[in-house]
């Protein structure tokens, strides 16, 4: 059950068409890395290539998140759900390299494809993180009224260790101002980061 519920609001038709090309387009595309990428990860440390995790999307509907595998298989089997720090040493040597190029989140584009996920949104968090910071800070579920998004204000603006009081001020002005030419304008950012491997810095990504 979803820790948090509120009303969704209508995906605009532009943006899901947006989401269905990019994410069709990108799975074709990155085809050959998904190969690299899984014998990299196997001949690191021989363990799952994939890992599905739980994340609550619109409405406060609970989904599967598939993502190439950055930590030890066993990262939180003694502390249980926490937030990564920087240089975790939960994070692989190969993971390290995903992690910081948003390689790690290409398993994505099929969320993206099945409407779990939009390429722009507030950043899907784990029940468990919604919960507690739905208690502790003030209109935090509002972020849940739109689908969540592999990018977004808050993932390109804020700081890794930025507060959620934080974020939450970036993904409701994302909310009041989305548009299809804001979406665009937020992918083409992205890719910027992506290609200057800027995903894992603790500071500013620009």
């Amino acid at each position: 059950m979803a820790p948090v519920a509120v009303e969704a609001t209508p995906i605009p038709l532009g943006k899901r068409l947006l989401d269905i090309g990019l994410s069709a387009a990108g799975l074709l595309v990155s085809a050959p890395a998904w190969l690299l990428i899984a014998l990299a990860i196997k001949a690191g440390d021989g363990g799952p290539v994939l890992y599905r995790q739980r994340r609550v999307g619109a409405g406060g509907a609970v989904f599967g998140i598939l993502k190439f595998r950055s930590m030890r298989p066993d990262a939180e089997r003694l502390s249980g759900p926490v937030l990564a720090t920087e240089r975790d040493p939960r994070v692989t040597p190969v993971g390290r390299l995903l992690r910081a190029t948003a390689l790690d989140e290409l398993p994505q584009l099929v969320n993206i494809l099945r409407g779990d996920l939009s390429f722009v949104g507030p950043r899907p968090e784990r029940p468990e993180f919604v919960a507690e910071f739905a208690r502790a800070v003030p209109r935090y579920a509002a972020r849940l009224a739109v689908p969540p998004g592999l990018t977004g204000m808050a993932q390109l603006f804020a700081r890794y260790d930025s507060s959620p009081r934080q974020k939450l001020r970036l993904d409701l002005l994302y909310i009041q101002r989305r548009s299809f030419w804001l979406d665009l304008r937020l992918i083409a950012l992205s890719f910027w980061v992506t290609f200057r491997g800027r995903w894992e810095s603790r500071m500013r990504k620009f």
